[in-house]
């Protein structure tokens, strides 16, 4: 791991100036339109079910590590530091400090685009041409039950003492077998108060019946986040949803839409509409809302007063990757503070390293003191995670939620 003569230099290069995550996200935003992009990942996070009996043999090839200084990794569009050169300054300290070089490719566009990519590969018994690659948590679960990532060495993690303990114990993979955070974030409701005349929008409530917005109201294609934040309005625990539940969060929503209420569902492709007041209120990322608030302060968001859906991307190892044991240094390296301070900086979604807002705090205050890049404790306890789903849920819950949002 580089020491402090190394990363303090890449902690000189923090840069918010003319090139920002947000500025260079809305420059790909005529892509989303399908519901390519992810805000991290986010979003775009549009999942459907998978069929196939589940291959729980975990596959791992002759790791060529130690002798074939390379990683490739691929992560969402836009989700990591970038100087104004273009380079990622913290992932040219990884290669200067270890002399590991990178394949940085931003070839995740989609959970269930890139799964479809990779699954006939990991299928046949194949590498993927990748040593690791970051996908959210529902996706998690799948490659999970169907045998496709490996199991972490720890051993070659040492930084993961820094994991935020929120994050340790998760449904989807307990104990963190599988599995480490990336970034996290939250779903709520972002609204432009010149569309909403100086209103407020707080609640889902407000949302899907306010008539003042009618027709100027969009929710997320991602199923999880748009059907969760009525969930929990509705007093249901997401991490705990039954199937009823679910069909009459649905039926609120298609009432909403068929009023002429929910003009639409998008992907990221709801920050300029938002930003023009086209759209008055929408269901939104908090990482988008931080970059659309440093163009425009007036902007409000509200989070869910009794819960919040949260979501995270994670890093995983897949099945026959070439270089397993590059993979976990490569997570290491954003395990420490220092590291994960540069990206924080850049994507404005919540780092799972503990001690990355005491850099942040001398280095850019606004972003260490950004509840939603660094929430409260009081808002971390209102977190839920919807829960994982068999192979059957995912292919009955979508069914049921796609035909709500095209139909």
């Amino acid at each position: 791991m580089p020491g402090p003569t190394q990363t303090d230099p890449l902690l000189m290069s923090f840069a918010r100036g003319a090139l920002t995550r947000r500025s260079a996200l809305t420059g790909l935003a005529g892509l989303a339109a399908a519901g390519l992009l992810t805000a991290c990942g986010s979003p775009g996070r549009n999942s459907t079910a998978t069929s196939g009996a589940p291959n729980t043999a975990q596959q791992a090839a002759p790791d060529k590590s130690d002798t074939d200084k390379v990683v490739n990794w691929s992560n969402w569009p836009e989700y990591i530091d970038v100087d104004d050169k273009g380079n990622h300054p913290s992932i040219d300290a990884f290669t200067k400090s270890t002399g590991i070089k990178v394949n940085y490719n931003e070839d995740y566009n989609d959970n269930d685009e890139f799964f479809a990519k990779v699954r006939p590969l990991l299928e046949g018994g194949q590498d993927t041409g990748r040593d690791t690659w970051v996908s959210t948590d529902w996706m998690v679960a799948r490659l999970i039950r169907l045998g496709y990532i490996q199991k972490l060495d720890y051993a070659n993690i040492p930084n993961l003492s820094n994991l935020e303990p929120s994050l340790k114990q998760v449904q989807f993979d307990p104990g963190r077998v599988y599995s480490l955070p990336w970034q996290s974030g939250f779903a709520g409701i972002a609204y432009n108060p010149k569309a909403t005349g100086g209103k407020k929008v707080t609640t889902v409530d407000q949302l899907l019946h306010d008539p003042s917005l009618k027709g100027k109201v969009t929710m997320l294609t991602e199923m999880r986040d748009t059907v969760g934040v009525v969930l929990i309005e509705q007093g249901v625990n997401i991490s705990q949803v039954t199937a009823d539940q679910f069909k009459a969060a649905l039926a609120v929503i298609q009432a909403a839409k068929d009023s002429g209420q929910i003009k639409g569902f998008t992907g990221n492709e709801y920050t300029k509409p938002l930003a023009s007041g086209d759209t008055a209120a929408c269901l939104a990322w908090t990482g988008d809302v931080v970059q659309l608030r440093a163009d425009n302060p007036s902007l409000g968001y509200a989070l869910g007063q009794t819960g919040i859906p949260m979501f995270s991307d994670n890093f995983v190892i897949p099945n026959l990757a070439q270089h397993k044991k590059n993979a976990e240094l490569l997570i290491n390296h954003y395990y420490d503070p220092k590291i994960m301070a540069v990206v924080a900086d850049y994507v404005n979604y919540i780092p799972p390293v503990a001690g990355t807002k005491d850099i942040l705090v001398k280095k850019d205050p606004s972003v260490a003191n950004n509840e939603l890049i660094f929430p409260s404790q009081e808002i971390l306890a209102k977190t839920q995670v919807f829960r994982a789903l068999s192979a059957e849920e995912e292919t009955d819950f979508n069914r049921q939620f796609q035909a709500v949002v095209t139909g």
